[in-house]
């Protein structure tokens, strides 16, 4: 049986469905419905974004668990309805939405839940720390909150997990009032990890690691989404990545010109991952 052997760092990309990506990356006469399988054999996590866009169904999240090997591990974006719409304020019922649109499939493949928060979003002390209770810890606690969905939910909700694991968080900012020591004072006291975004010196990226592990989006190294790494980037990053010393999770976002995928799998060589 294919299984990804148990290491530190996990790297991978944002997402694995790209139409320029198809016969670059994925072979030509890849079907679409394999490109998952073929992504999870090389890079050992991918990020899920299509739940940031919309809450997903149950049979997807299960598939996708079907579809990699073991040990192979998802981050899971937090819907934007919680981090755009909402704002972070008055979210049990968009939480509890969530963690039962399926996610709990994901059993033992369940990574961070990542919450990207909007330019427009400055710093709120109160506001965070609110949020910040109400994210379950385990996932046995994700299935608790999950029993709060709203009527949307019925009959499409999963409750129920197969496996009681730590449930872990990150959160990525793009509004300067974040860059204070209070914020990431904030983050360890709750046990967040703060992202270290590198968004070609757009918005505020953080070296500090607030928590038992780190979290890394690359997002582009001079031009936002399109700009590549090349191996003195790639070096610099698996030297930073090694230096914090703890579990790590790094995912290329830089999609446009089909930089990620490669980007990612050379980062993974410098960390020594091995391959399924």
């Amino acid at each position: 049986m294919e299984r990804w052997p148990k290491s530190s760092y996990r790297v991978g990309i944002s997402g694995w469905r790209y139409a320029p990506w198809r016969k670059v990356y994925y072979p030509e006469g890849l079907p679409q419905r394999a490109e998952l399988q073929y992504a999870s054999r090389r890079l050992n996590s991918i990020e899920l974004n299509g739940s940031f866009y919309s809450l997903q169904r149950p049979s997807s999240y299960q598939r996708w668990y079907d579809e990699t090997p073991d040990g192979f591990v998802f981050a899971i974006k937090g819907p934007r309805f919680v981090t755009h719409m909402k704002k972070l304020a008055d979210v049990d019922a968009p939480l509890a939405n969530f963690f039962a649109s399926g996610v709990l499939a994901l059993g033992n493949k369940f990574g961070p839940v990542l919450w990207q928060l909007p330019p427009t979003l400055g710093y709120d002390a109160d506001r965070l720390a609110a949020f910040f209770d109400s994210l379950p810890r385990t996932t046995a606690e994700a299935a608790e909150v999950a029993k709060g969905h709203d009527e949307r939910m019925e009959g499409r909700a999963l409750l129920e997990c197969t496996v009681d694991l730590p449930l872990r968080h990150a959160m990525e900012v793009r509004h300067a009032s974040f860059e204070t020591r209070e914020f990431l004072d904030l983050l360890r006291r709750h046990d967040i990890a703060v992202v270290c975004a590198d968004t070609a010196g757009k918005w505020p990226m953080f070296d500090d690691v607030t928590t038992d592990f780190a979290y890394v989006r690359l997002h582009g190294a001079e031009e936002l989404y399109v700009s590549g790494y090349d191996d003195k980037a790639l070096d610099h990053w698996a030297r930073k990545i090694r230096a914090w010393k703890r579990e790590s999770f790094v995912y290329f976002d830089n999609d446009v010109k089909v930089r990620a995928p490669f980007d990612a799998e050379g980062l993974a060589r410098r960390l020594k991952i091995s391959s399924a």
